[in-house]
């Protein structure tokens, strides 16, 4: 299968090629040239599927050209060695908890899968690669952990100053060996725009093979689509119409789960929950798309002002506005709400949601006012542990200190503060 940019569909590259670039010559996020349904019974049977059988057959026919068999299957054990279950909370409403795995997040799924997929790609070469990315909070400890060792592969993560937790923080600066922090003062979106302006500056890209870790990167982003399939295994016996609710950033997550029902998965609809950072649901109000600077929450990984993958999810639906709103709502929510719905969890059913999991609560319930019937299923996306002064804040109790946290509480911050393009761009061509 082919990947062509959504800027000039002309530009193609394969699976191995897309994962390298990171992002089209021509600063277009890579789209797969087809997505063909999976067989209505395997989802009728779904049940009788290992999580590792359901993800191969999901992203089979994305990557088959590029990995083997065998290694995919490889790749998918390293990756899916944790659990993600589905939680109910009270009638009609469930969560998928996403934090099982080595930093706790949604995003350990799409890192790992694509430091196998680099690290198997060059594994024969003697070039390095350098994986650029920027980080609102735990893209940058998955890709971290995800990437930490791999041979031929370098990491530069941008995150901004003071707008992510000390625990996210200590996930991506601790590690050392081929990882690097770099300390920005600014936002997500300060961090994002230097990110792609790298990968457009001809001094850098003519030294260096840039990469991006982000969910524009398609070996990123397509494997998410993953636990919504699992997600949808445990929750079929129920035998009513399921909604996924998706707290969401950059868009990737809420994307790749479309996806997912493009390959037949049974799913009435989607829900996009937003903290302050409301363009999206801006646009599916009046259908005027407008980016504007981002807002500091305290749900921070979705403190983005232009999130780069809702540009896949309108091609999803061709950009037809009345096909998107068929499918997808979203609805934007404040800190003070944020809390209340924490508070509101924890009182009636004793579950402890983290900010970001609390507000796609609040996208479901909100959609359930006018669909009562429908088994609403929102992403529990980080562990609560990693936002432990909000939680300790609105709830007055302090979350167990996990294995994976506590291995990273005692250690030293390492990272490189810079404020300007021209600071990141001196060190990838000195370094």
């Amino acid at each position: 299968m082919k990947f062509y940019s959504l800027n000039n569909s002309s530009i193609q590259a394969s699976f191995k090629e897309a994962v390298i670039a990171g992002i089209a010559p021509d600063k277009g996020l890579y789209f797969p040239e087809e997505i063909q349904s999976l067989s209505s019974d395997f989802f009728k049977n779904i049940d009788s599927y290992s999580n590792h059988q359901i993800a191969f057959k999901a992203i089979h026919q994305f990557v088959s050209a590029d990995l083997p068999d065998e290694i995919l299957e490889e790749i998918i054990k390293n990756v899916l060695d944790f659990d993600f279950p589905v939680v109910e909370i009270e009638e009609n409403v469930a969560t998928l908890e996403l934090f099982h795995g080595p930093t706790m997040a949604f995003k350990d799924v799409g890192a790992r899968f694509m430091a196998n997929c680099l690290g198997y790609f060059s594994k024969d070469k003697t070039s390095q690669v350098t994986v650029l990315v920027a980080t609102s909070g735990d893209t940058g400890g998955a890709v971290a952990n995800g990437f930490l060792g791999v041979k031929g592969v370098n990491v530069v993560i941008l995150y901004p100053s003071g707008k992510v937790s000390d625990i996210q923080e200590k996930q991506l600066t601790t590690l050392g060996q081929n990882i690097v922090a770099m300390e920005v003062s600014g936002t997500f979106d300060d961090c994002q725009r230097m990110v792609k302006t790298a990968f457009l500056d001809t001094e850098i890209t003519s030294q260096k093979k840039l990469t991006s870790a982000n969910s524009i990167n398609i070996a990123r982003w397509l494997p998410q689509l993953f636990y919504f399939l699992f997600a949808y295994k445990q929750a079929k016996s129920k035998n009513k119409e399921i909604v996924f609710s998706v707290p969401s950033g950059n868009f990737g997550n809420i994307c790749a789960g479309i996806v997912a029902q493009k390959l037949g998965m049974p799913v009435k609809h989607f829900i996009a929950s937003t903290n302050a950072n409301d363009v999206v649901p801006s646009f599916m109000q009046n259908g005027v798309y407008e980016p504007m600077p981002s807002v500091a929450t305290i749900s921070n990984a979705m403190d983005v002002g232009d999130p780069s993958n809702f540009v896949r999810i309108r091609h999803l639906y061709q950009n037809d506005f009345s096909k998107l709103q068929e499918n997808l709502s979203s609805y934007s929510f404040l800190d003070e709400a944020t809390k209340s719905a924490m508070q509101k969890i924890y009182s009636e059913s004793g579950y402890v949601a983290d900010p970001h999991g609390a507000v796609g609560y609040l996208g479901l319930k909100e959609y359930q006012k006018s669909n009562p019937n429908v088994y609403g299923i929102f992403l529990e996306t980080a562990h609560p542990v990693k936002f432990l002064d909000v939680v300790e804040d609105t709830l007055g109790l302090s979350p167990e200190i996990p294995p994976q946290i506590q291995k990273v509480m005692g250690k030293e911050k390492k990272s490189i503060k810079i404020s300007s393009y021209e600071e990141l761009k001196s060190y990838l061509k000195d370094s």
